[in-house]
């Protein structure tokens, strides 16, 4: 298993809440997206308390 691999469930649960039976692509870009920079968001504010936390 590479560290891109994706478990199974995570993927098809992923893929359902992307998917749009009205986009040329199968998926809503819009969505997607959103759902990426948020993700990053989550991530950005994860690792600045980590970081607080070290350098306190």
């Amino acid at each position: 298993m590479s560290d891109l691999d994706v478990p199974h469930d995570a993927f098809a649960a992923i893929e359902r809440e992307i998917a749009s039976d009205t986009s040329p692509v199968g998926i809503d870009a819009k969505k997607t997206h959103v759902i990426i920079l948020h993700k990053l968001q989550e991530i950005e504010a994860s690792l600045k308390r980590l970081e607080s936390r070290l350098d306190g």
